[in-house]
């Protein structure tokens, strides 16, 4: 039982940012979602993989890896694509201009 309850972080932390990406994708609206707050959850999933690494998790566990890293990097993305959402230059405007 405690071997499947140490795989649960390893695929809903990555499953979380994954849904909240896919809906970024589909939609192209990033109102709602926090720049902030998901840059500092993938600070966070950094350093609880240091953490958790270094009081005896192991750095090279796929579980550890997965939970934490691959987490981080979705948070990361979640962060690149609401900004190039809110950077994106609005096509209406940019016909109106070359008119």
């Amino acid at each position: 039982m405690i071997e499947v309850l140490t795989w649960m972080p390893a695929l809903v932390l990555p499953g979380a940012a994954l849904i909240q990406l896919v809906k970024l994708w589909k939609t192209h609206d990033p109102g709602g979602v926090s720049v902030l707050s998901w840059l500092m959850f993938g600070i966070a999933n950094i350093g609880a993989y240091f953490l958790f690494a270094e009081t005896g998790g192991g750095y090279l566990d796929i579980r550890t890896i997965l939970a934490f890293l691959l987490t981080s990097a979705l948070n990361f993305w979640v962060v690149w694509t609401v900004l190039k959402y809110r950077i994106k230059p609005d096509e209406k405007n940019e016909s109106e201009k070359d008119d």
